[in-house]
């Protein structure tokens, strides 16, 4: 019988029985009992307690280890199998984690790191590079998004529904759905594989130190979670169901300016511009559940049919104030009184008008994803299998803006609009002491502050609904067929088809106040416990729900016109349709040979791609927009080499070679277009502006070299060093365009000889430049080294990026999510059922992804940041009376580490934020 068989067929559920904490099985990934082999396979499984059969009892003398320390033996067993270089999150390291999601234990992985949004880990950056620059796959299978681009954010996934995590670092042919920096697999359970019934179940409960920030908010939450797995009908049938719901308050104390004014000189020493700060309360509910079924109908063919939803509501309450400052903005002046290094400390601004803001932040997701596997695996050396996934997430994200004020755009004939503030900026933003109290109802009125209505029609806020729906169908079939002896073990042959089509629609309206009035009372029956903003220095603001003001008729929505020739240009623009069809074909030779002493493993094959993409969107004329669908169809060639030659010496050589892509942004592609005639080209000219649906991806050229020294059983030390050559990049820039399929701009008439061929200002391919590095992971038991030192033990790693790509113009850029350093560690202690960890992860300056004005993305420098977590728990022994029950206590950013970003220069403090505390308490329990 083949390697490749034995692992599907020969798993036994030993390293489950032990592991299974909170629901979750052992690593799900097929390699050798050896370390001698695997594949990429989401569907092939195996453990490295393998070794025996399931029922064998074991011997006494032996050592079984459990909990974290096996989690950690079986992913650096699956490290030491791999034929490409990976990292991997095993069930029972995140199961005995209670973590929100598994984006918080992916972080802690060799290179890995995350962005927080509100706390919580939710996108992941590998090897420096952000989530634009990974791809991420359920059980082998492409998923939608609840991004508006195809980075998953991975607070989406309940840490209970989840098997095994593996990011790959390097591809293979057979890898579908590749990124250019790496892959992250989710992997669920296969019940088949766990050879025994199994019934889990936990609770928690978690506290957020920072309070009830706003009205109406909580403090306390909770989750709770459950697993079933069984086998029926001498083991052929067997059926896991796993089921996940969190309700947990997260508390955000924010400082945020829109800019600085002045340039920094004597003369014009840099100043805060304006402030929006707010206090955030969110309250996460997420519902996740997970379930499989798989037929063994002969010995040689097993069906898996499978699937994952989630529902997910993101409430947040925003409140805080607004303020125009050193600007200039509406008749707002400027008093400084002391400078440092050209920057202003400290001073005065006079003549300012507020406005409060009761901002709602709702975002709603429903995400269904599963498939259909058939594997047939051949006595005679052949195998084969079919798959076909399904994935949709449908997406409302709701922005609600409120304003209030002292009187209507600046008047004064109220009880005074403007206010005298003094200002202290430093290093953690600005503090401020304004002369009005903005919590006393008979003072502040629901209005329009500044004008921003552009008339005499006050805009007392503004609806932004944005309504994303992303389909994705995954087709795959392959053929494997094994060869007896040779340096060729076997081949592999496969095709892959898939179709996706993410739209965004903008449902956008002003918020106006009822009949002709210019400003409201906010009657009593709607006003809320006011928000205290005094850690920012402004004391309490007034506080309501502008969904009740909308219900009761205080505010009215006024929907914004989207047809005919006065649509709202800006609210069509933001809409896009984008398909995709890929279709992938591949072919994969592994290697396996003898060399001396050594063995030599791998892979070496070719993946052809062939994508055709198409855009739907408006462009805009002066006649008014109409709707128009361009695209292109391109081949990418992808060549790739994995080798790993095994020593007897428990060391392990890796090379990797690879032609990398990742697709652009779906964003980047969309088609809205405005253009008109530049007049100050003689002749005329065409010029234009918005997406770009005929965008390629990003590709490079990347190699690897890997030295891993294994020790004992779970140990090892690797350094990982890395380059990659960029051929194609993406940014901002001017091309060429042809507007020949486009209505004759207004003024056309004036130049009769006009070219079709125009400039677009879009996203653009550029050349590149190169990344490198090097990192050095460690997983060491201290056992290793006497056994005196049983039950301790270190994790961790530490990984070193440099970047150079240059932008359209040639000039040398920053790259979003890039970060220089990123290192991360866990110390650990377990034994007689005691266990205690503390872990850390670094990363060092990046530019990060937040939300700008009307939900739109926008980038900035976040500053470097250190989280810490800790954990003890007691796991109760066997043949005591509470035997399956494991308790825990867990602090989670425990030094209170905030997170930053910066302008031009690390004074100009753009957003400070405080997330506060958490600490969680929770049980699980296995029957």
């Amino acid at each position: 019988m083949t390697l490749r068989t034995t692992i599907i067929r020969g798993v036994s559920g030993t390293a489950l029985a032990f592991a299974l904490v909170g629901g979750f099985a052992p690593a799900a990934f097929a390699q050798s009992t050896t370390g001698a082999s695997t594949n990429t396979d989401p569907n092939a499984t195996t453990t490295a307690e393998d070794t025996a059969p399931a029922d064998q009892e074991a011997d006494p003398n032996q050592i079984v280890v459990t909990g974290y320390g096996a989690s950690l033996a079986n992913a650096v067993n699956t490290k030491k199998g791999a034929e490409q270089i990976v990292e991997a999150v095993n069930a029972e390291d995140i199961g005995k984690l209670p973590d929100a999601s598994i984006g918080e234990s992916i972080a802690r992985l060799p290179g890995l790191t995350s962005q927080r949004l509100n706390g919580r880990a939710n996108v992941i950056a590998i090897r420096g590079f952000g989530p634009d620059f990974s791809q991420t796959t359920l059980n082998g299978r492409e998923q939608t998004t609840t991004s508006d681009n195809r980075s998953v954010e991975l607070d989406q996934y309940p840490a209970e529904i989840v098997n095994q995590v593996v990011v790959y670092k390097s591809p293979s042919a057979s890898l579908v759905g590749q990124g250019l920096v790496g892959t992250i697999d989710i992997r669920t359970i296969r019940p088949l594989e766990t050879g025994k019934r199994i019934l889990a179940v936990g609770a928690r409960g978690s506290y957020a130190d920072l309070g009830k920030l706003n009205a109406g908010s909580k403090d306390l939450g909770y989750r709770v979670n459950a697993t079933y797995v069984d086998q029926f009908a001498d083991d052929t049938l067997g059926v896991s169901l796993a089921a996940s719901y969190v309700d947990e308050p997260y508390q955000l104390q924010e400082f945020n300016a829109w800019g600085y004014a002045g340039d920094g000189s004597a003369a014009s020493p840099s100043v805060i511009g304006g402030s929006k700060s707010y206090v955030t309360s969110t309250q996460l509910k997420r519902l996740g559940v997970n379930g499989t079924v798989q037929y063994q109908a002969t010995p040689n063919m097993r069906l898996t049919l499978d699937g994952f939803y989630s529902n997910f509501n993101d409430d947040q309450s925003k409140r805080g104030i607004e303020l125009p400052l050193g600007f200039g903005a509406f008749g707002t002046t400027t008093s400084i009184t002391t400078v440092e290094d050209g920057f202003a400390t400290a001073g005065t601004f006079g003549n300012v008008r507020g406005v409060v803001r009761n901002d709602i932040f709702q975002r709603k997701a429903d995400q269904y994803s599963g498939g259909f596997n058939v594997d047939y695996d051949g006595d005679d050396g052949w195998h084969a299998f079919f798959d076909v996934g399904y994935s949709r997430t449908d997406r409302n994200e709701l922005s609600l803006e409120s304003y209030a004020g002292t009187g209507f755009n600046g008047d004064d004939t109220g009880n005074g609009a403007a206010a005298t503030i003094g200002f202290q900026s430093g290093s953690t933003g600005t503090v401020f002491s304004p002369s009005l109290d903005y919590s006393d109802p008979s003072r502040i009125f629901l209005t329009d502050p500044l004008g921003w209505g552009g008339g005499a029609v006050p805009q007392a806020g503004y609806s932004n609904n944005r309504i994303i729906n992303d389909e994705l169908w995954q087709f795959r079939t392959e053929i494997e067929k094994e060869l007896n002896g040779g340096f060729l073990s076997s081949v592999q042959v496969g095709m892959n088809y898939t179709r996706r089509e993410k739209t965004l629609t903008p449902d956008e309206a002003f918020i106006r106040l009822p009949g002709t009035a210019t400003q409201v009372a906010l009657p009593s029956q709607y006003q809320l416990r006011s928000t205290n903003l005094g850690y920012l220095g402004l004391g309490p603001i007034l506080s309501y729900d502008a969904r009740d003001l909308i219900a009761g008729g205080v505010l009215v929505l006024e929907p914004r016109v989207t047809t005919g020739p006065n649509a709202a240009n800006d609210v069509l623009g933001k809409g896009y349709t984008v398909n995709e069809d890929l279709l992938t074909a591949y072919l994969q030779a592994n290697i396996e040979a003898q060399l001396g002493a050594a063995d030599l493993t791998g892979n070496i094959g070719v993946q052809a791609i062939n994508t055709e993409q198409k855009s739907t969107g408006f462009v805009f004329p002066a006649a008014g927009p109409l709707l128009r669908t361009l695209g292109d169809d391109y081949w990418d060639v992808l060549p790739s080499l994995n080798l790993s030659l095994r020593l007897p010496s428990n060391t392990v050589l890796r090379f990797a070679a690879a032609r990398e892509i990742m697709r652009p942004r779906l964003d980047d592609m969309r088609l809205s277009i405005g253009y008109g005639i530049d007049a100050s080209v003689p002749g005329g000219l065409i010029r234009g502006g918005g997406g770009n649906p005929y965008l390629r991806p990003y590709r490079a050229n990347a190699v690897d070299f890997n030295v891993e020294q294994y020790f004992g059983t779970g140990g090892v030390v690797a350094l990982q060093l890395f380059y990659k050559d960029i051929k194609n990049y993406i940014f901002n820039g001017r091309i060429p365009f042809d507007y020949s399929g486009f209505p004759t701009p207004t003024g056309a008439a004036a130049y009769p000889n006009l070219p079709a061929i125009g400039t677009l200002d879009a996203p653009v391919n550029t050349g590149g430049g190169d990344l490198y590095g090097g990192e050095l992971a460690v997983t060491l038991p201290f056992s290793t080294f006497s056994s005196a030192l049983e039950g301790f033990g270190i994790t961790g790693g530490a990984g070193y990026t440099k970047t150079n790509v240059e932008d359209a113009n040639g000039n040398e850029t920053q790259i979003p999510g890039y970060s220089k350093w990123v290192v991360n560690g866990t110390a650990y202690f377990e034994k007689y059922g005691f266990s205690a960890r503390a872990s850390a992860r670094y990363r060092s300056t990046f530019l990060g992804d937040f939300t700008g004005f009307g939900g739109s993305p926008t980038r900035r420098t976040a500053l470097a940041e250190t989280i810490i977590d800790a954990q003890i728990g007691y796991d109760f022994q066997p043949g005591s009376a509470l035997e399956g029950l494991s308790l825990y206590l867990q602090g989670q950013n425990l030094t209170d580490e905030r997170f930053a970003s910066v302008g031009a220069n690390r004074n100009q403090v753009i957003d400070y934020q405080i997330y506060g505390r958490r600490f969680l308490a929770g049980f699980t329990y296995k029957f």
